[in-house]
Protein backbone atom coordinates (compact mmCIF):
# COMPACT_ATOMS: atom_id res chain seq x y z
CA UNK A 1 0.00 0.00 0.00
CA UNK A 2 1.14 3.53 -1.15
CA UNK A 3 1.79 5.64 2.23
CA UNK A 4 0.29 8.75 0.92
CA UNK A 5 -3.39 6.59 0.13
CA UNK A 6 -3.39 6.65 3.68
CA UNK A 7 -4.64 9.88 5.65
CA UNK A 8 -3.49 11.61 8.43
CA UNK A 9 -5.14 13.19 11.26
CA UNK A 10 -4.41 16.89 11.97
CA UNK A 11 -5.95 18.56 15.44
CA UNK A 12 -8.79 19.68 13.20
CA UNK A 13 -9.63 16.19 11.80
CA UNK A 14 -9.31 13.80 15.07
CA UNK A 15 -12.72 13.90 15.58
CA UNK A 16 -13.75 13.28 12.26
CA UNK A 17 -11.40 9.98 11.74
CA UNK A 18 -12.07 8.94 16.00
CA UNK A 19 -16.21 8.70 14.47
CA UNK A 20 -14.96 7.02 11.48
CA UNK A 21 -13.17 3.87 13.18
CA UNK A 22 -15.85 3.51 15.72
CA UNK A 23 -18.30 2.91 12.54
CA UNK A 24 -19.65 6.59 12.56
CA UNK A 25 -20.20 9.66 9.88
CA UNK A 26 -19.62 12.51 11.85
CA UNK A 27 -19.57 16.03 10.30
CA UNK A 28 -19.26 19.88 12.14
CA UNK A 29 -22.42 21.53 12.84
CA UNK A 30 -22.06 25.58 13.28
CA UNK A 31 -24.22 25.98 16.88
CA UNK A 32 -24.60 29.72 15.65
CA UNK A 33 -26.27 29.55 12.41
CA UNK A 34 -27.11 25.57 13.11
CA UNK A 35 -25.73 24.30 9.33
CA UNK A 36 -23.52 21.30 8.76
CA UNK A 37 -20.38 21.94 6.61
CA UNK A 38 -17.34 19.91 5.48
CA UNK A 39 -14.51 19.79 4.92
CA UNK A 40 -13.00 19.88 8.94
CA UNK A 41 -11.99 23.41 10.09
CA UNK A 42 -12.15 25.56 13.29
CA UNK A 43 -14.66 28.15 12.02
CA UNK A 44 -17.81 27.58 10.21
CA UNK A 45 -17.57 28.19 6.86
CA UNK A 46 -21.39 30.23 6.67
CA UNK A 47 -21.02 32.38 9.25
CA UNK A 48 -17.06 32.10 10.57
CA UNK A 49 -18.28 31.41 13.93
CA UNK A 50 -15.84 29.40 16.54
CA UNK A 51 -18.71 27.56 17.92
CA UNK A 52 -18.82 24.45 15.80
CA UNK A 53 -19.27 21.02 17.22
CA UNK A 54 -18.91 17.56 15.96
CA UNK A 55 -22.06 15.59 15.35
CA UNK A 56 -22.60 11.90 14.10
CA UNK A 57 -25.31 11.99 10.86
CA UNK A 58 -27.04 9.71 9.36
CA UNK A 59 -25.06 7.89 6.89
CA UNK A 60 -27.88 8.03 4.11
CA UNK A 61 -26.63 10.06 0.88
CA UNK A 62 -27.55 10.51 -2.73
CA UNK A 63 -25.57 10.55 -5.64
CA UNK A 64 -24.84 13.45 -7.18
CA UNK A 65 -21.88 12.81 -9.58
CA UNK A 66 -18.89 10.18 -9.92
CA UNK A 67 -16.63 9.31 -12.60
CA UNK A 68 -15.57 5.58 -13.39
CA UNK A 69 -11.60 5.06 -13.23
CA UNK A 70 -10.71 2.07 -14.82
CA UNK A 71 -6.87 2.65 -14.53
CA UNK A 72 -6.36 3.71 -11.51
CA UNK A 73 -3.15 3.96 -10.23
CA UNK A 74 -3.08 2.20 -7.16
CA UNK A 75 -6.23 -0.18 -5.95
CA UNK A 76 -8.34 -2.62 -8.34
CA UNK A 77 -10.07 -1.14 -11.48
CA UNK A 78 -12.41 -0.46 -11.89
CA UNK A 79 -12.74 2.66 -9.21
CA UNK A 80 -16.13 5.04 -8.58
CA UNK A 81 -15.18 8.18 -7.57
CA UNK A 82 -18.00 10.11 -6.41
CA UNK A 83 -19.67 13.19 -5.11
CA UNK A 84 -22.77 12.04 -2.58
CA UNK A 85 -25.21 15.11 -1.30
CA UNK A 86 -25.67 13.82 2.58
CA UNK A 87 -29.11 13.83 3.93
CA UNK A 88 -28.07 16.90 6.36
CA UNK A 89 -27.05 19.05 3.09
CA UNK A 90 -23.29 18.28 2.73
CA UNK A 91 -21.63 17.30 -0.26
CA UNK A 92 -18.65 14.74 0.15
CA UNK A 93 -15.48 13.24 -2.19
CA UNK A 94 -16.07 9.62 -1.99
CA UNK A 95 -15.73 6.05 -3.47
CA UNK A 96 -18.78 3.81 -4.16
CA UNK A 97 -18.61 0.76 -3.66
CA UNK A 98 -20.14 -2.47 -4.35
CA UNK A 99 -22.05 -1.92 -7.19
CA UNK A 100 -20.08 -5.23 -8.92
CA UNK A 101 -20.06 -5.37 -11.91
CA UNK A 102 -19.02 -1.92 -12.59
CA UNK A 103 -21.80 -0.54 -14.79
CA UNK A 104 -20.93 1.90 -18.05
CA UNK A 105 -23.92 4.56 -16.04
CA UNK A 106 -24.94 5.01 -12.36
CA UNK A 107 -28.46 6.96 -11.97
CA UNK A 108 -27.96 10.19 -10.14
CA UNK A 109 -30.18 10.66 -7.29
CA UNK A 110 -28.98 6.80 -6.35
CA UNK A 111 -29.93 6.24 -2.98
CA UNK A 112 -26.12 5.47 -1.02
CA UNK A 113 -25.10 4.32 2.61
CA UNK A 114 -21.85 5.01 3.99
CA UNK A 115 -20.05 1.94 4.87
CA UNK A 116 -16.45 1.48 5.97
CA UNK A 117 -13.26 0.54 4.76
CA UNK A 118 -9.74 0.24 6.47
CA UNK A 119 -7.18 1.69 5.34
CA UNK A 120 -4.11 1.63 7.13
CA UNK A 121 -4.76 2.26 10.90
CA UNK A 122 -7.69 4.83 9.58
CA UNK A 123 -11.60 3.78 8.67
CA UNK A 124 -12.39 5.44 5.69
CA UNK A 125 -16.10 6.56 4.86
CA UNK A 126 -17.14 5.19 1.24
CA UNK A 127 -20.84 4.64 0.21
CA UNK A 128 -22.91 1.85 -1.32
CA UNK A 129 -26.21 1.26 -2.54
CA UNK A 130 -28.28 1.16 0.24
CA UNK A 131 -31.17 -1.95 0.67
CA UNK A 132 -33.75 0.26 -0.98
CA UNK A 133 -32.17 0.17 -3.59
CA UNK A 134 -30.69 -3.56 -4.09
Amino acid sequence: MVNALIPKASQVTAPFWEATARGELAIQRCEACERFYFYPRTSCRYCQSTDVAWRVVSGRATLASYVINRKPMWGEAPQVIALVDLEEGVRLMTNIVDVEPVPDKLPLGLALAVRFEERGQMALPVFAPSAQEA
